[in-house]
């Protein structure tokens, strides 16, 4: 009876350990697609050389604010082209005059606004329409001598 009560201890013990290990492997198998960020903890100097490469953050004013343009590619014919950072309650656009017109270079929508309608350009002039249960918010920008503006729909 004793030998009985080992016997069921030790498959018990055993039968956990392996359990153990098998979910073990399955995570390390797994990886970092369930418990971390793809691509590795990331080290602050890495984070500030991402953050700087990147445009300024976007106001979240209603009023459209300009960017600073550094960092922006000079255009073929030798001009730089100026981003410009415009926000409304729907959401924020970044848009950017080229020698072929404006060009929307990002867009996101405010939270619980969608975008319901891009037109990215280049051409005379894009739009973003930002949908939400408080409204809807459409951007149309321009460029008028080289200085981006937004102006009214038609």
């Amino acid at each position: 009876m004793r030998r009985r009560w080992l016997l069921v201890v030790v498959g018990w013990l055993a039968t956990a350990a392996l359990a153990t290990l098998i979910g073990l492997g399955a995570i390390r198998l797994v990886g970092e697609s369930l418990t971390g960020t793809p691509g590795g903890v990331r080290g602050e100097d890495e984070i500030a050389r991402a953050l700087s490469a990147d445009p300024p953050p976007l106001t979240p004013s209603g009023a459209p604010s300009a960017s600073s343009p550094s960092g922006v590619p000079a255009s073929p014919s030798g001009a730089t082209s100026a981003r410009r950072s415009f926000a409304t309650a729907g959401g924020t656009a970044v848009a950017e005059c080229t020698p072929e017109g404006v060009r929307l270079v990002s867009w996101a929508p405010a939270q619980g606004f969608r975008v319901r309608d891009v037109d990215r350009g280049p051409d005379d002039d894009v739009e973003v329409s930002f949908d939400g249960t408080a409204g809807e918010y459409e951007l149309k920008l321009r460029c008028l001598g080289g200085e981006l503006v937004a102006v009214e729909d038609d």
